[in-house]
């Protein structure tokens, strides 16, 4: 397995991401975009990564910020998310460029593209699904589900969301909210919700923190199998049995 830093633009800026294959079959394989959350690149999501590339993709940890841009308070984290989600628009023109990097690589299938995101990131690949662009499948891990300030179109990834149903972030009603978009935009989509569990379930960091944003071991197994076995379904072509 290889892993590198991997560095794209999207025209206006340029983005330094975290690219894992495994090198030893050269065959085109699936591509996975993987929006972090609003942390930016972190040691999770390049894990999450080299996870990915064992089992047979191609794996991208997307930088949505530019240059790399890991931020260390969540004061940090939440200015330069501020900057992003003011417009849109941006940021799924930045998640765009991610899709064509990745698809522009002799080793992708660029026909056999997903995309999964954590919180922001969540959000990220729902906008990224919501304008249109060419992906198989698209999941949102705990993500926000708020309509962007443009116009969804038809979607072309089949979507799962997998949501913490004490998320204080995406109450009851936004979940609602979004699952009348997807059937009115979305020909497949499901929604795999856990009990008793609230946002940012997938990150250890979170064990101790109060206001619904806690850690759940049994959340993040179920999540993980979830949506292996949703690229297993929608990518196809993968090496793990």
């Amino acid at each position: 397995m290889k892993n590198e830093v991997f560095s794209y633009s999207d025209g206006v800026d340029t983005f330094i991401g975290y690219l894992a294959w495994n090198e030893e079959d050269p065959e085109p394989k699936p591509g996975v975009l993987i929006a972090p959350a609003f942390g930016g690149i972190s040691g999770f999501e390049r894990a999450v990564a080299d996870d990915l590339a064992e089992l047979g993709y191609v794996a991208l940890a997307v930088d949505y910020y530019g240059n790399g841009t890991r931020v260390e308070t969540p004061e940090e984290a939440r200015a330069l998310m501020a900057g992003v989600t003011a417009d849109r628009r941006v940021l799924v023109r930045r998640m765009a460029a991610a899709r064509d990097a990745i698809g522009g690589l002799s080793h992708v299938d660029a026909s056999r593209i997903g995309a999964m995101g954590y919180c922001l990131g969540g959000k990220a690949v729902l906008d990224l699904a919501r304008s249109g662009a060419a992906l198989r499948a698209c999941v949102s891990v705990h993500g926000v589900y708020d309509a962007p300030n443009f116009a969804t179109q038809e979607m072309q990834p089949a979507v799962l969301v997998l949501h913490g149903w004490d998320d204080p972030l995406a109450p009851p009603t936004a979940l609602q909210q979004l699952a009348q978009e997807l059937t009115d935009h979305c020909a497949d989509w499901q929604v795999l919700s856990f009990g008793h569990t609230g946002h940012a379930f997938t990150n250890p960091n979170a064990k101790n923190v109060s206001g619904g944003m806690h850690y759940s071991a049994k959340a993040t197994a179920r999540s993980w199998s979830a949506i292996l076995g949703f690229f297993d379904e929608t990518l196809g072509g993968n090496t793990h049995a």
